[in-house]
Protein backbone atom coordinates (compact mmCIF):
# COMPACT_ATOMS: atom_id res chain seq x y z
CA UNK A 1 0.00 0.00 0.00
CA UNK A 2 1.28 3.64 -1.11
CA UNK A 3 1.83 5.30 2.07
CA UNK A 4 0.68 8.72 0.89
CA UNK A 5 -0.99 9.56 -2.70
CA UNK A 6 -0.51 13.00 -4.51
CA UNK A 7 -2.83 14.28 -7.22
CA UNK A 8 -3.40 17.34 -8.31
CA UNK A 9 -0.40 17.62 -11.27
CA UNK A 10 -1.29 18.50 -14.55
CA UNK A 11 -0.24 20.80 -18.27
CA UNK A 12 -0.59 24.72 -17.11
CA UNK A 13 1.14 27.79 -18.97
CA UNK A 14 3.16 30.69 -17.12
CA UNK A 15 1.55 32.66 -14.53
CA UNK A 16 -1.11 30.05 -13.80
CA UNK A 17 -2.20 28.94 -10.87
CA UNK A 18 -1.89 24.77 -9.74
CA UNK A 19 -3.40 23.15 -6.20
CA UNK A 20 -1.60 19.83 -5.56
CA UNK A 21 -2.77 17.33 -2.53
CA UNK A 22 -1.51 14.53 -0.92
CA UNK A 23 -3.86 12.33 1.24
CA UNK A 24 -2.39 9.58 3.79
CA UNK A 25 -3.46 6.02 2.63
CA UNK A 26 -6.24 4.73 5.09
CA UNK A 27 -5.19 3.41 8.55
CA UNK A 28 -1.71 5.69 8.35
CA UNK A 29 -1.18 9.46 9.54
CA UNK A 30 1.82 11.56 9.42
CA UNK A 31 3.67 14.16 11.93
CA UNK A 32 5.94 15.74 9.53
CA UNK A 33 4.89 16.95 6.49
CA UNK A 34 6.99 18.36 2.94
CA UNK A 35 6.42 18.53 -0.77
CA UNK A 36 9.49 18.00 -3.08
CA UNK A 37 10.06 18.23 -6.70
CA UNK A 38 12.99 16.03 -8.97
CA UNK A 39 13.27 17.77 -12.57
CA UNK A 40 14.33 15.48 -15.26
CA UNK A 41 18.54 14.86 -15.43
CA UNK A 42 18.75 16.96 -11.39
CA UNK A 43 18.26 15.76 -7.97
CA UNK A 44 15.19 15.84 -6.21
CA UNK A 45 15.08 18.87 -4.26
CA UNK A 46 12.95 20.47 -1.42
CA UNK A 47 10.15 22.70 -2.08
CA UNK A 48 7.91 23.16 1.22
CA UNK A 49 7.67 21.84 4.79
CA UNK A 50 4.98 22.44 8.10
CA UNK A 51 4.85 21.19 11.47
CA UNK A 52 1.92 18.90 12.48
CA UNK A 53 0.14 21.85 14.51
CA UNK A 54 0.95 23.99 10.72
CA UNK A 55 2.69 26.60 13.25
CA UNK A 56 5.87 26.52 11.51
CA UNK A 57 6.59 26.74 7.99
CA UNK A 58 9.53 26.47 5.34
CA UNK A 59 10.05 27.12 1.94
CA UNK A 60 12.91 26.62 -0.67
CA UNK A 61 14.43 30.51 -1.91
CA UNK A 62 12.56 29.83 -5.39
CA UNK A 63 9.32 29.40 -3.74
CA UNK A 64 9.12 32.11 -1.27
CA UNK A 65 6.20 34.19 -1.76
CA UNK A 66 4.58 31.65 -5.01
CA UNK A 67 3.87 28.34 -2.58
CA UNK A 68 1.50 27.93 0.02
CA UNK A 69 1.90 24.75 2.28
CA UNK A 70 -1.36 23.54 4.33
CA UNK A 71 -2.57 20.79 5.53
CA UNK A 72 -6.25 19.50 6.96
CA UNK A 73 -5.62 17.16 9.55
CA UNK A 74 -8.83 15.80 9.96
CA UNK A 75 -8.93 14.69 6.12
CA UNK A 76 -5.10 13.75 6.52
CA UNK A 77 -4.38 15.82 3.66
CA UNK A 78 -1.51 18.30 2.77
CA UNK A 79 -1.79 20.77 -0.04
CA UNK A 80 0.80 22.70 -2.15
CA UNK A 81 -0.68 25.83 -3.38
CA UNK A 82 1.33 26.74 -6.30
CA UNK A 83 0.64 30.43 -7.71
CA UNK A 84 2.56 32.39 -10.55
CA UNK A 85 3.91 29.45 -12.29
CA UNK A 86 6.97 29.14 -14.56
CA UNK A 87 8.63 26.84 -16.74
CA UNK A 88 10.84 26.22 -14.07
CA UNK A 89 8.51 24.77 -12.11
CA UNK A 90 8.37 21.86 -14.30
CA UNK A 91 8.98 18.62 -12.28
CA UNK A 92 7.23 15.45 -10.58
CA UNK A 93 6.50 16.74 -7.00
CA UNK A 94 6.87 13.91 -4.14
CA UNK A 95 4.90 14.01 -1.04
CA UNK A 96 6.88 13.32 1.97
CA UNK A 97 5.83 12.36 5.53
CA UNK A 98 7.09 10.81 9.10
CA UNK A 99 4.82 9.24 11.62
CA UNK A 100 7.21 10.27 14.89
CA UNK A 101 8.78 13.68 13.66
CA UNK A 102 7.03 16.35 14.56
CA UNK A 103 9.12 18.49 11.52
CA UNK A 104 11.33 17.19 9.21
CA UNK A 105 11.99 20.02 7.52
CA UNK A 106 14.12 19.90 4.26
CA UNK A 107 16.08 16.94 5.27
CA UNK A 108 14.72 13.91 3.06
CA UNK A 109 16.35 11.73 5.36
CA UNK A 110 13.94 12.80 7.81
CA UNK A 111 10.97 11.39 6.36
CA UNK A 112 10.54 8.05 6.08
CA UNK A 113 7.15 7.56 3.63
CA UNK A 114 7.36 8.97 0.22
CA UNK A 115 4.42 9.17 -2.54
CA UNK A 116 5.07 8.62 -6.47
CA UNK A 117 4.77 11.78 -7.54
CA UNK A 118 2.57 13.73 -9.41
CA UNK A 119 3.89 15.61 -12.67
CA UNK A 120 3.47 19.32 -13.05
CA UNK A 121 4.46 21.03 -16.52
CA UNK A 122 4.42 24.58 -17.35
CA UNK A 123 4.72 25.80 -20.44
CA UNK A 124 6.28 28.74 -21.75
Amino acid sequence: QVPLAESGGGLVQTGDSLTLSCAAASGRSFKAMGWFRQAPGRDREFVAANTFTGSTFEYANFVKGRFKISRDVAKKTVYLQMNNLRPEDTAVYYCAGDPDRGYSGGFAKWYTAWGQGTQVTVSS
